[in-house]
């Protein structure tokens, strides 16, 4: 029934119930509306869809009762208040009603709330991917870092090994081999008994003259033992030769001549004498501090081949997570140009230029190298001895590090060094000598793999390691010596 009270207004009732009826008309179009759309959509709500539909008809209803339309909207005279008031109650029950019903339904009707609801969703998802990331990184980060139960077992039996039999494994004489610059010379700095193992075995058999092969290994102290242990008990096929000896046995490796060592014990000394131990973690030098201290000096031994063999050309510098898959004396037939180091550039597009390595905001960086120039990969390079020598790198790095005593030219790694003790002093190879990857990357082809002379697990994911890609790992571990009684006994997981 429609009506107009405009002229009852000396009756406020009368306006009173107009509102009303507004009220309850525009609540009534509302829920139509809704219960529409919800047609339109074919959404799976009928019960919702029947509440609408109800409502819309109890809207209607009220003003039909007998009692309401004889009293409120059928009469000339004063309206009754309490029969109003009722009137008044059962329509604001039914719109608060129609009310919540819209509220819990808007989200499957409001395209708006629906994609702000999604929004959100999405912003949530990727703060929470961030954090996994970051945690995943985090103990990706500790996983290879760490030692595993296996291979510190391992490590513990060929030293008890050693304890236990020491008449077999007296100090042998060093062999003429070792110095002999017309034999393939290679050196590998590790503290990790079976990545060295892998890396000298499939060297040896993938070489066509084993023979003329010499391994000069290098560990820390507490792993000496050990490595010769193990060469001890596995000798080498086909007559190679290995040499094992500790970084200390090095006499020019002192804080006098080596900047890193000097700038270790300096970070020391200021530590203990600067700050109090309560206080440490707060202070960024302290965080330099401990920068210094965890730096290998295996790493850096890398920077003084001519000293360390001052009788040897060439030699091949191999990473302890590297595997050969084809003979290398390739390598020293190649013409370095003149040129120090032979290595295979890592560049493609704008990844792994120098800009990436080094701070070219500093003004040394900035005015002496190409922020575009290819960067190129440690791992496996093969030096001209003789060259690095006549172009004193040894010298140039030493200059560099001194200069990066606060960490304002690079923060940290022997890359950077690498790369500025090299500049244009290194001889690109062809991408097939070395593939990197395999400790990061779960996409490199077979094909590029296969074709390669050297793999490479650069990354976190070891292959000794439980995070290993296992895609990859078969290809290490078929160069791991499984006769060898201790890995049985350790439960080395291979």
């Amino acid at each position: 029934m429609h009506r107009t009270f405009v002229a009852l207004n000396s009756d406020p009732l009368k306006t009173r119930l107009d509102l009303i009826y507004r009220q309850a008309n525009d609540h009534i179009t509302l829920v139509k509306a809704y219960a529409a759309y919800a047609r339109k959509l074919k959404l799976d709500i009928s019960r919702q869809l029947k509440m609408f539909d109800d409502l819309a008809k109890n809207f209607s209803d009220i003003t039909s009762k007998p009692r309401y339309k004889s009293s409120l909207f059928e009469t000339d005279g004063n309206l009754d208040e309490d029969v109003l008031r009722q009137f008044e109650k059962e329509v604001k029950d039914r719109v608060k009603f129609a009310r919540l019903l819209i509220a819990e339904s808007k989200e499957n009707y409001d395209n708006q709330l629906k994609i702000q609801k999604l929004k959100d969703t999405i912003f949530a998802v990727r703060e929470l991917l961030g954090k996994a990331k970051k945690n995943g990184a985090f103990a990706s980060s500790i996983a290879a870092k760490s030692i595993p139960k296996s291979l510190h077992c391992l490590a513990m039996r060929l030293v008890e090994e050693r304890i236990s039999h020491p008449e077999k494994y007296k100090e042998d004489l060093p062999k003429s081999e070792f110095e002999d610059p017309d034999l393939y010379h290679y050196a590998i700095f590790s503290d990790n008994v079976i990545a060295v193992s892998v890396v000298v075995r499939s060297v040896v058999k993938n070489a066509e003259e084993p023979w003329k092969h010499v391994f000069h290994v290098v560990t820390d102290r507490m792993n000496l033992a050990a490595m010769k242990v193990w060469f001890k008990m596995r000798p080498v096929e086909g007559g190679a030769h290995v040499e094992v000896r500790a970084l200390e046995d090095y006499k020019f490796m002192n804080s006098a001549y080596v900047p890193v060592l000097r700038q270790i014990e300096s970070a020391k000394q200021r530590f203990y004498l600067e700050h109090k131990m309560e206080n440490a973690t707060k202070d960024g030098s302290n965080m330099k501090f401990r920068y210094l201290e965890h730096m290998s000096m295996l790493n850096h031994l890398r920077f003084y081949l001519p000293e360390m063999y001052p009788k040897l050309h060439k030699i091949l510098f191999l990473d302890d997570d590297v595997v050969v898959q084809k003979d290398l004396t390739g390598l020293w037939k190649i013409d370095l140009s003149g040129k120090v180091n032979g290595a295979v550039e890592t560049c493609f597009g704008s990844f792994h230029r120098f800009s990436q390595y080094l701070n070219f905001s500093h003004p040394l960086i900035r005015e002496r190298f190409n922020p575009k120039a290819c960067a190129w990969a440690y791992g496996m390079n093969i030096f001209d001895l003789d060259a690095w020598r006549r172009k004193k790198c040894t010298e140039t790095y030493h200059n560099w590090q001194n200069l990066n005593v606060d960490r304002a030219l690079w923060k940290s790694g022997t890359l950077p060094p690498g790369l500025i003790t090299f500049y244009s002093l290194t001889k690109s190879l062809d991408k097939s000598w070395h593939v990197l990857g395999l400790g990061y990357n779960p996409s490199i082809s077979m094909d590029v793999i296969n074709n390669a002379a050297v793999i490479h697990y650069n990354g976190n994911m070891k292959p000794w390691l439980d995070i290993a890609m296992n895609q990859y790992k078969n290809l290490w571990t078929k160069y791991v010596d499984n006769d060898m009684e201790f890995l049985q006994t350790c439960n080395f997981g291979v």
